[in-house]
């Protein structure tokens, strides 16, 4: 099975405005109920129980986050959305430019199954401290 780029879109659109929601729900609305993410290695978020709770840590730490799509490409199931996020740290108040991806596979109804997300974390680092 594979989506077309049109589908792509559509679901890279909807997944940005759900960020920019600032509802961590409706982040973790876009995965199964199963589903996990591991972002740079760390501990997997998993279920929407972790999911809704690691959208609302990036968002109590960037309270004022503002994501934007760089791009969506898709083989088959495999997925990869494209990111920038711009904000500034809650506790600093620095201001934050990070970029990075998440890796997702998809099932037939475009949920995510499993995630994987990257970026620089000693960038963020550098960035929060200033």
């Amino acid at each position: 099975m594979s989506f077309t780029q049109s589908e792509l879109d559509d679901l890279a659109q909807r997944y940005t405005a759900a960020w920019n929601s600032k509802v961590p729900e409706n982040v973790a609305a876009f995965h199964t109920p199963s589903s996990s993410i591991i972002i740079n290695r760390g501990e997997p978020s998993k279920g929407h129980d972790g999911l809704t709770a690691m959208a609302a840590g990036f968002h109590a730490d960037v309270p004022d986050l503002h994501l934007t799509c760089d791009g969506i490409r898709g083989a088959g199931q495999h997925v990869v959305y494209m990111w920038t996020f711009t904000g500034h740290h809650a506790e600093t108040g620095n201001p934050l430019h990070v970029q990075g991806w998440e890796e997702w596979e998809l099932d037939e109804d475009m949920k995510v199954t499993s995630a994987l997300g990257w970026f620089d974390g000693e960038e963020y680092d550098r960035q929060v401290a200033g």
